[in-house]
């Protein structure tokens, strides 16, 4: 066995604790393909699974999917949602709904919107929400079914876009008074008068759902023995729906962040309302376990973002600076068991994003638990050297980088360090002293990568030259990099496709908003560009052998 025997332990296959697998992560977002309305929705991952499975993965790992805010598109970040319960309907791929017919939408807008090389979000979120009400508008039978949890979430949205029209903002805390409570008379005539928008907006939820099956199902039928691998945010935004149908679980006037860093000088606030510790043990954690349920359904893995949340968080005060933030302690036991029990009943693996300040023994008691750690090449040295690929942890996922941090092209040329310093994240005397950093680094990993075999001198000295890479050069060092990370003994390893694609540029660029194209980046190829890349096939190939089924 892996782990010791323990009641509060979440679930790891027979298969997984005597072998190893691979997968694919990416943003959905990020796919381009023939057909889609600007933004990669639920039937491109469909595809992407078909292509994935076909080439030996066993899961394909994905952005947080949760529902954000249909009234203010542009609030983007998938780790800002307004509600982790629910999914979001910017993913419903229009085309496939029951109902849909050709001539709906202009196709010269979804032409301008496909070509983009940026997801232009209100755009798509207008000519998506347009198509989908003309298909309600003509539905036979408007049958929906929901639990008050979706009702409240529907009325939220339903009440969040008409503010909007109004000149409010689409979060609750920008509404007038009497619509802050959703007991209030001022909510209660409103849902009168606009019960059908509150019925469209649940069925949303439910293609949401039927769609995403859809993927899991295809998963299944394509071998995988994982599937879906979603991810779930740290926390939820202050003003969304969350928060405004249940006051009690989240706290107000704190926002939750990080403490000033390598990365961050001044800190980070991610501007995410905490959960209460206090609430969770109120209720037995009965709200927690209802909340992983719901964000954890049509996954065979879930990733939880920011993991030392089951145990402590950085809470910063309303107005105050990240540097001003304290560590707020949770009941771990509570949050470990509650955790635990969805992850045996839905035979869910846990992985726990242990990256940034990991409080003392708190790795010790994620493996007790069976949570995967999440291990990033870029940081598993001893000193300056890099860890040799049989010294990685065992009951880990090994990976390249993550959205937070560069892709390897883009690492390679110290990209990342340039963006900190363009946008004051660093000051300059820390932009120059990571560069210097990086040369090493770089050269480090190369020694590392052909003590391990992976790489031939005559490469090794033509890239400790190079700082921008051409496609032989990449693909020479891609292919060692992801030869080397699933040589480790690690149960999982995860290819992001933006790196198996060759992309330069960042998903997201911590400590900046609007400053920077966060969360819109598309991938360069399509889908059926992949499916025929000659990188992606060779990278696919490499970890097939490397970890056979």
């Amino acid at each position: 066995m892996l782990h010791p025997a323990r009641s509060a332990s979440c679930f790891l296959p027979e298969w997984l604790e005597r072998g190893r697998a691979w997968g694919v992560s990416l943003q959905l977002y990020e796919i381009r393909s023939d057909r889609d309305w600007g933004i990669g929705d639920y039937a491109d991952l469909a595809k992407l699974v078909t292509i994935a499975g076909e080439a030996g993965a066993s899961f394909v790992g994905l952005n947080p999917l949760h529902a954000l805010f249909l009234g203010e598109p542009n609030r983007r970040s998938p780790f800002s949602p307004s509600n982790r319960r629910f999914l979001n309907p910017l993913y419903i791929a229009v085309d496939k709904v029951d109902g849909f017919e050709n001539g709906m939408v202009d196709e010269a807008v979804l032409s301008t919107l496909r070509s983009a090389r940026l997801v232009d979000y209100p755009g798509v979120a207008e000519v998506k929400l347009a198509g989908l009400r003309q298909i309600w508008r003509e539905q036979p039978a408007k049958i929906v079914d929901a639990d008050q949890q979706l009702r409240l979430h529907a009325l939220f949205e339903a009440l969040s876009l008409q503010m909007v029209a109004q000149g409010f903002g689409a979060g609750w805390l920008a509404w007038p008074e009497e619509f802050h409570d959703p007991a209030s008379a001022a909510v209660a005539q409103f849902a009168t008068e606009n019960a059908d928008e509150i019925n469209f907006q649940i069925w949303l939820q439910q293609i949401c759902r039927e769609q995403l099956a859809r993927a899991a199902s295809v998963a299944a039928d394509a071998g995988m023995r994982i599937g879906l691998y979603l991810d779930f945010a740290v926390g939820e935004a202050p003003d969304g729906s969350a928060t405004w149908g249940d006051k009690n679980l989240a706290v107000r006037g704190v926002s939750v962040g990080a403490p000033p860093d390598v990365f961050t000088a001044e800190g980070q606030d991610w501007g995410l309302a905490p959960l209460s510790p206090e609430a969770l043990e109120a209720d037995d954690f009965a709200s927690y376990r209802g909340l992983m349920e719901a964000a954890s359904r049509n996954a065979g893995a879930l990733r939880i973002d920011h993991a030392m949340s089951l145990r402590q968080l950085f809470w910063i005060p309303k107005g105050a600076a990240p540097a001003e933030g304290i560590y707020v302690q949770y009941p771990l036991e509570g949050t470990i068991a509650a955790l635990a029990e969805i992850s045996q009943r839905q035979k869910l693996v846990v992985i726990g994003e242990d990256l940034g300040h990991v409080p003392e023994g708190f790795r010790d008691t994620m493996a007790e638990a069976a949570i995967l750690s999440y291990r990033i090449l870029y940081f598993e040295k001893s000193g300056s050297n890099f860890i040799a690929p049989k010294d990685w942890l065992l009951l880990a996922l090994a990976c390249l980088s993550t959205h937070d941090l560069p892709t390897l092209k883009g690492w390679w040329a110290g990209d990342d360090i340039k963006l900190r310093a363009e946008h004051e994240l660093i000051e300059a005397a820390s932009a120059s002293a990571q560069r210097h950093v990086r040369v090493r680094e770089r050269r480090n990993l190369l020694i590392a990568f052909a003590r391990a075999g992976l790489i031939s001198k005559r490469v090794m000295r033509r890239l400790l030259v190079a700082r921008r890479l051409d496609d032989a050069d990449y693909a020479a060092l891609a292919l060692a990099a992801h030869r080397y990370i699933a040589r480790t003994p690690s149960r999982l390893t995860a290819m992001r496709l933006a790196d198996a694609v060759g992309e330069f540029h960042p998903t997201n660029l911590p400590g900046t908003a609007d400053e920077y194209p966060n969360w819109q980046r598309k991938l360069e190829l399509t889908l059926e560009e992949v499916a025929e890349s000659a990188l992606f096939a060779r990278l696919t190939a490499a970890l097939r052998k490397e970890r056979p089924t």
